[in-house]
């Protein structure tokens, strides 16, 4: 294969690699993709091995379909981690910001002038996989503490008056994730600590996940997939990645995607070898610095206000 063909071979590796990526990180399994986006599985199948050669439209109809752009599905030559934030926060950044950014970037501004207060602490936030204990082992902390506990998806089906499956089927990933900001704005807005339960696919919204990360003390809960999948049927749940006769495949593909994301907490819990009164213990130890010092802070600065 001459060096040319074997670019192009490697760009398609890398571009049915992002696909998959993206797919996992949103928990959509192949199947689920295929019947949102109209594209057989099989073709999918293909893309994802590297071994479609799609066209742009088929490009834009998966991305649609997953509630991304066709861009962010392109490979980058060298790409920079922190690009999907960036990039958000620039679309939504007003004119005078723009022009701040421009002049910090080319060396002509001064860094921080005018940069926005950082977010007040907020409690603590629990991420990671289903079946991770981020409900249960959020109640106990949130009972042991006297805080309120929260779980993020019920609070965006109180907002909009719909189940998150609801939601997805009338809007797709991207009205689902539009929501879900909103509703953790929302919830920010009030200044009231609290531990917060957040969807496993949280992560996927670059603006979202970053909001958690400075409002919260984030614990990822983290666990094998056996034990993740044996905790969802456990719990009677019946979503597609249960049924499908690859879920395991699917939900070790999701947790690996998910993974460097969900690192990115303040701390991690490992309950893989716990019990729910063990893992809640070791949880109110993990977090018991950081209320005393966080949340006594919190205190101090509504008080002065």
């Amino acid at each position: 294969m001459d060096e040319h063909l074997e670019s192009e071979a490697g760009f398609l590796r890398q571009l049915g690699q992002r696909v998959r990526t993206l797919r996992a990180l949103r928990g959509m399994s192949r199947k689920v993709l295929a019947q949102v986006s109209g594209i057989s599985e099989r073709y999918i199948a293909q893309l994802e091995s590297g071994k479609g050669n799609v066209s742009i439209v088929l490009l834009r109809r998966v991305s649609h379909a997953m509630g991304t752009r066709p861009e962010d599905l392109i490979p980058a030559a060298d790409p920079v981690p922190d690009w999907p934030l960036l990039r958000e926060l620039l679309r939504r950044a007003t004119p005078v910001q723009l022009a701040h950014a421009r002049d910090v970037l080319s060396g002509q501004g001064r860094l921080g002038a005018g940069a926005k207060r950082l977010p007040e602490f907020c409690g603590i936030a629990l991420i990671g996989l289903r079946g991770a204990g981020k409900s249960t082992l959020g109640r106990r902390l949130a009972d042991y503490i006297g805080w309120r506990f929260v779980e993020l998806n019920k609070e965006i089906e109180r907002q909009n008056g719909l189940s998150v499956p609801e939601i997805i089927a009338l809007y797709g990933q991207e009205g689902f994730r539009r929501m879900e900001q909103s509703a953790l704005t929302e919830l920010l807005a009030g200044k009231e600590l609290m531990v917060l339960a957040t969807g496993g696919g949280i992560v996927s919204e670059p603006l979202t996940f970053d909001l958690v990360l400075s409002s919260f003390h984030a614990v990822w809960l983290k666990a094998e997939p056996e034990q993740h999948m044996a905790r969802v049927r456990s719990q009677g749940e019946l979503r597609p990645i249960v049924d499908d006769h690859a879920a395991m495949d699917e939900l070790r593909t999701i947790l690996k995607s998910r993974e460097p994301l969900y690192a990115r907490a303040a701390a991690v819990l490992d309950t893989a070898e716990l019990g729910v009164d063990a893992a809640a213990a070791a949880l109110i130890a993990m977090v018991s610095p950081v209320l005393c010092r966080d949340a006594c802070a919190f205190g101090a600065g509504r008080a002065a206000g």
